[in-house]
């Protein structure tokens, strides 16, 4: 089952990823992020089951990411986060509120709970709120995804704010904030699925080099556009619990 998509236009989409590669969610001109798709393929199913592992956020002249970690059994108590800037590990002490902020103050981490749970700001750019989830077995059996005992696919959750996205906004999820923007999912099917993977394939989590991605690293961009507000975005591979990644008007 692909990871399914609200876009800002309110329609569903479902979107045609695959396991171990990496996609760009949202390409503009001063901004970038990708996601990294992790997943299995259960015998008799002719696709992935797919959820995000972790996302390569581009602004500026930087580069940062938030990955789930691997685990075999999921404990509420563990830290599955993992943080880099500029390529360089990043960490933040455990505990609520604990809180990291590059020397320029481009970007400020910041726990909101003790484990498994950020929020980043890029100011004046982006706002994301992550956390890591596993999937479960309950979820496993509900769905079918025959989650082997050695791997809970701890993947995340996201919740993203926006400021001027420019009207030339690329990506999986950001073409749907262009004004002009036609969805291509049919209207009336139980799960539309919408393609483009190698339209916005990336080499790696931190590159924007898909054949639609417009991000630059120049400071002098020309911004345009408006903040978009929080919504919805689902990308828990289907009908898993969770809300997924939340991005919408």
């Amino acid at each position: 089952m692909d990871p399914r998509f609200v876009g800002a236009d309110g329609i569903v989409f479902y979107f045609h990823g695959r396991r171990n590669e990496h996609f760009s969610l949202v390409s503009d001109t001063n901004l970038q992020i990708n996601a990294r798709f992790i997943g299995l393929r259960p015998q008799g199913r002719p696709r992935d089951y797919t959820w995000i592992q972790a996302l390569g956020v581009l602004f500026d002249s930087h580069n940062f990411s938030i990955e789930a970690t691997p685990s075999s059994i999921w404990d509420d108590e563990v830290d599955h986060l993992k943080l880099s800037y500029d390529g360089k590990d990043l960490v933040i002490p455990e505990g609520h509120l604990s809180t990291w902020q590059s020397e320029e103050n481009q970007l400020r981490v910041e726990r909101t709970s003790n484990e498994n749970g950020v929020m980043v700001t890029i100011p004046e750019v982006a706002e994301i709120s992550v956390n890591v989830v596993p999937v479960t077995k309950e979820d496993s059996r509900i769905h079918n995804y025959q989650i082997p005992d050695d791997d809970c696919f701890p993947h995340l959750e996201v919740q993203f704010k926006f400021y001027g996205l420019s009207s030339k906004v690329e990506g999986v999820l950001g073409r749907t904030y262009q004004p002009d923007f036609q969805n291509p999912a049919k209207p009336g099917v139980a799960m539309p699925v919408v393609g483009g993977e190698d339209k916005y394939r990336t080499t790696s989590l931190v590159s924007a080099d898909c054949l639609a991605c417009i991000f630059s690293s120049a400071k002098d961009s020309v911004q345009e556009g408006m903040e978009i507000e929080y919504g919805m975005m689902d990308c828990t591979g289907g009908a898993s619990s969770g809300n997924g990644i939340v991005c919408r008007r």
